[in-house]
Protein backbone atom coordinates (compact mmCIF):
# COMPACT_ATOMS: atom_id res chain seq x y z
CA UNK A 1 0.00 0.00 0.00
CA UNK A 2 1.19 3.53 -0.79
CA UNK A 3 -0.19 6.60 0.97
CA UNK A 4 0.29 10.24 0.03
CA UNK A 5 2.28 12.30 2.52
CA UNK A 6 3.31 15.95 2.72
CA UNK A 7 5.42 18.02 5.09
CA UNK A 8 4.03 21.27 6.47
CA UNK A 9 7.01 23.59 6.77
CA UNK A 10 9.39 24.13 3.86
CA UNK A 11 12.36 25.39 5.88
CA UNK A 12 15.46 23.53 7.04
CA UNK A 13 13.70 21.35 9.61
CA UNK A 14 10.90 20.55 7.16
CA UNK A 15 13.57 19.36 4.72
CA UNK A 16 15.03 17.15 7.46
CA UNK A 17 11.61 15.62 8.03
CA UNK A 18 11.33 14.89 4.29
CA UNK A 19 14.71 13.11 4.39
CA UNK A 20 13.52 11.12 7.41
CA UNK A 21 10.43 10.02 5.45
CA UNK A 22 12.66 8.91 2.58
CA UNK A 23 14.85 6.95 5.01
CA UNK A 24 11.75 5.21 6.38
CA UNK A 25 10.66 4.35 2.83
CA UNK A 26 14.05 2.79 2.10
CA UNK A 27 13.79 0.64 5.22
CA UNK A 28 10.42 -0.85 4.21
CA UNK A 29 9.51 -3.52 1.71
CA UNK A 30 5.81 -2.54 1.77
CA UNK A 31 3.59 0.35 2.93
CA UNK A 32 5.60 3.15 1.37
CA UNK A 33 4.71 6.83 1.42
CA UNK A 34 4.40 8.81 -1.81
CA UNK A 35 5.79 12.24 -1.04
CA UNK A 36 3.78 14.92 -2.85
CA UNK A 37 5.59 18.03 -1.60
CA UNK A 38 5.67 20.74 1.06
CA UNK A 39 3.08 23.19 2.31
CA UNK A 40 4.06 26.44 4.02
CA UNK A 41 2.14 29.55 5.10
CA UNK A 42 4.77 31.72 3.41
CA UNK A 43 3.47 30.35 0.09
CA UNK A 44 -0.26 30.93 0.68
CA UNK A 45 -1.80 31.43 -2.76
CA UNK A 46 1.48 30.68 -4.57
CA UNK A 47 3.80 27.79 -5.33
CA UNK A 48 7.56 27.32 -5.30
CA UNK A 49 10.23 24.77 -4.53
CA UNK A 50 13.12 24.06 -2.20
CA UNK A 51 16.08 21.70 -2.58
CA UNK A 52 13.91 18.60 -2.02
CA UNK A 53 10.64 19.14 -3.80
CA UNK A 54 7.73 21.37 -4.74
CA UNK A 55 6.07 23.79 -2.34
CA UNK A 56 2.39 23.47 -3.15
CA UNK A 57 1.02 26.49 -1.27
CA UNK A 58 -0.24 27.14 2.23
CA UNK A 59 -3.07 25.93 4.44
CA UNK A 60 -5.70 26.55 1.76
CA UNK A 61 -3.90 24.29 -0.70
CA UNK A 62 -3.47 21.60 1.95
CA UNK A 63 -7.17 21.70 2.80
CA UNK A 64 -8.07 21.55 -0.88
CA UNK A 65 -5.98 18.45 -1.61
CA UNK A 66 -8.49 16.04 -3.17
CA UNK A 67 -7.41 12.75 -1.55
CA UNK A 68 -6.59 11.43 1.89
CA UNK A 69 -3.28 12.83 3.02
CA UNK A 70 -0.80 12.07 5.78
CA UNK A 71 0.78 15.26 7.10
CA UNK A 72 4.06 15.65 9.01
CA UNK A 73 4.50 19.06 10.63
CA UNK A 74 8.15 20.00 10.22
CA UNK A 75 8.28 23.02 12.52
CA UNK A 76 10.07 22.87 15.88
CA UNK A 77 7.69 25.18 17.75
CA UNK A 78 4.82 23.96 19.90
CA UNK A 79 2.83 27.20 19.50
CA UNK A 80 3.24 27.12 15.71
CA UNK A 81 2.14 23.49 15.53
CA UNK A 82 -1.01 24.28 17.51
CA UNK A 83 -1.90 27.19 15.26
CA UNK A 84 -1.40 25.08 12.14
CA UNK A 85 -3.59 22.28 13.47
CA UNK A 86 -6.37 24.74 14.30
CA UNK A 87 -6.48 25.75 10.62
CA UNK A 88 -6.27 22.33 9.01
CA UNK A 89 -9.58 20.79 8.04
CA UNK A 90 -9.25 17.40 9.67
CA UNK A 91 -11.45 15.36 7.32
CA UNK A 92 -9.14 13.11 5.35
CA UNK A 93 -6.01 14.45 7.06
CA UNK A 94 -3.93 12.12 9.22
CA UNK A 95 -0.86 12.71 11.35
CA UNK A 96 1.38 9.65 11.62
CA UNK A 97 4.37 9.69 13.91
CA UNK A 98 7.54 9.89 11.82
CA UNK A 99 10.14 7.76 13.64
CA UNK A 100 13.66 7.15 12.40
CA UNK A 101 13.92 3.41 11.63
CA UNK A 102 17.19 3.16 13.57
CA UNK A 103 15.60 4.39 16.80
CA UNK A 104 16.59 2.11 19.68
CA UNK A 105 13.74 0.58 21.68
CA UNK A 106 14.98 -1.63 24.50
CA UNK A 107 11.45 -3.06 24.80
CA UNK A 108 9.40 -1.83 21.84
CA UNK A 109 6.21 -3.51 23.13
CA UNK A 110 6.19 -1.46 26.33
CA UNK A 111 6.59 1.95 24.64
CA UNK A 112 3.49 3.97 23.69
CA UNK A 113 3.81 6.80 21.16
CA UNK A 114 0.85 8.92 20.03
CA UNK A 115 0.22 10.72 16.74
CA UNK A 116 2.08 13.48 14.96
CA UNK A 117 5.44 13.03 16.67
CA UNK A 118 8.73 13.53 14.83
CA UNK A 119 11.60 11.44 16.21
CA UNK A 120 14.96 11.96 14.54
CA UNK A 121 18.17 9.99 14.32
CA UNK A 122 20.07 8.50 17.22
CA UNK A 123 17.31 8.37 19.84
CA UNK A 124 16.88 5.68 22.50
CA UNK A 125 13.80 4.64 24.46
CA UNK A 126 14.03 2.62 27.64
CA UNK A 127 11.10 0.40 28.67
CA UNK A 128 7.66 1.75 29.59
CA UNK A 129 7.99 5.21 28.07
CA UNK A 130 4.72 6.94 27.18
CA UNK A 131 4.74 9.86 24.72
CA UNK A 132 1.66 11.85 23.73
CA UNK A 133 1.02 13.76 20.51
CA UNK A 134 2.91 16.26 18.32
CA UNK A 135 6.22 16.19 20.13
CA UNK A 136 9.37 17.15 18.21
CA UNK A 137 12.50 15.13 19.06
CA UNK A 138 15.27 16.48 16.87
CA UNK A 139 17.96 13.80 17.31
CA UNK A 140 20.24 11.93 19.75
CA UNK A 141 17.82 12.09 22.70
CA UNK A 142 17.48 9.47 25.45
CA UNK A 143 14.29 8.72 27.39
CA UNK A 144 14.66 6.78 30.62
CA UNK A 145 12.40 4.02 31.85
CA UNK A 146 8.84 4.87 32.93
CA UNK A 147 9.05 8.41 31.57
CA UNK A 148 5.67 10.02 30.85
CA UNK A 149 5.68 12.79 28.22
CA UNK A 150 2.66 14.90 27.28
CA UNK A 151 1.96 16.83 24.09
CA UNK A 152 3.60 19.59 22.02
CA UNK A 153 7.03 19.36 23.62
CA UNK A 154 10.23 20.18 21.71
CA UNK A 155 13.45 18.31 22.46
CA UNK A 156 16.52 19.75 20.80
CA UNK A 157 19.59 17.52 20.24
CA UNK A 158 21.11 15.40 23.01
CA UNK A 159 18.42 15.80 25.68
CA UNK A 160 18.57 13.20 28.47
CA UNK A 161 15.49 12.37 30.55
CA UNK A 162 16.19 10.02 33.44
CA UNK A 163 13.79 7.32 34.58
CA UNK A 164 10.33 8.11 36.00
CA UNK A 165 10.42 11.67 34.71
CA UNK A 166 7.03 13.28 34.10
CA UNK A 167 6.75 15.98 31.43
CA UNK A 168 3.58 18.02 30.79
CA UNK A 169 2.75 20.00 27.66
CA UNK A 170 4.33 22.79 25.60
CA UNK A 171 7.81 22.54 27.09
CA UNK A 172 11.09 23.28 25.36
CA UNK A 173 14.29 21.40 26.18
CA UNK A 174 17.43 23.09 24.89
CA UNK A 175 20.40 21.26 23.38
CA UNK A 176 22.33 19.00 25.76
CA UNK A 177 19.98 19.39 28.69
CA UNK A 178 19.42 16.69 31.29
CA UNK A 179 16.71 15.92 33.84
CA UNK A 180 17.30 13.92 37.01
CA UNK A 181 15.29 10.82 37.87
CA UNK A 182 11.76 11.27 39.18
CA UNK A 183 11.52 14.99 38.34
CA UNK A 184 8.09 16.41 37.46
CA UNK A 185 7.91 19.12 34.81
CA UNK A 186 4.64 21.01 34.46
CA UNK A 187 3.69 23.05 31.36
CA UNK A 188 5.18 25.90 29.33
CA UNK A 189 8.68 25.72 30.79
CA UNK A 190 11.97 26.29 28.99
CA UNK A 191 15.12 24.45 30.01
CA UNK A 192 18.03 26.46 28.64
CA UNK A 193 20.75 24.74 26.60
CA UNK A 194 23.29 22.83 28.68
CA UNK A 195 21.22 22.99 31.86
CA UNK A 196 20.73 20.11 34.32
CA UNK A 197 17.39 20.06 36.10
CA UNK A 198 17.44 18.64 39.63
CA UNK A 199 14.14 20.06 40.95
CA UNK A 200 10.49 19.87 39.96
CA UNK A 201 9.74 22.55 37.35
CA UNK A 202 6.72 24.84 37.72
CA UNK A 203 4.66 26.07 34.79
CA UNK A 204 5.70 29.26 33.01
CA UNK A 205 9.32 29.49 34.11
CA UNK A 206 12.70 29.25 32.44
CA UNK A 207 15.34 27.11 34.14
CA UNK A 208 19.02 27.72 33.54
CA UNK A 209 22.35 26.42 34.81
CA UNK A 210 23.91 23.43 36.54
CA UNK A 211 22.05 22.82 38.72
CA UNK A 212 19.27 24.67 36.90
CA UNK A 213 17.68 27.56 38.77
CA UNK A 214 14.27 29.08 38.13
CA UNK A 215 13.94 32.41 36.38
CA UNK A 216 10.72 34.22 35.46
CA UNK A 217 10.85 35.43 31.87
Amino acid sequence: MERDIAVFGAGAFGEEVYLLIEKINRSRTTDHWRFIGFFDDAYEGTEGENDYGPILGGISALNAYPRELDVAIGIASSSAIKKILERIEMKGRYFPSIIDPDTSFIDHNSVVIGQGNIIGEGCRFSPKVEMGDFNIVVNDCVFGHDAHIGNYNVFFPEVRLSGKTTVGDNNLFGMRTAVYQGIKIENDIKLAAGSILCMNARSGYTYFGNPAKRMKM
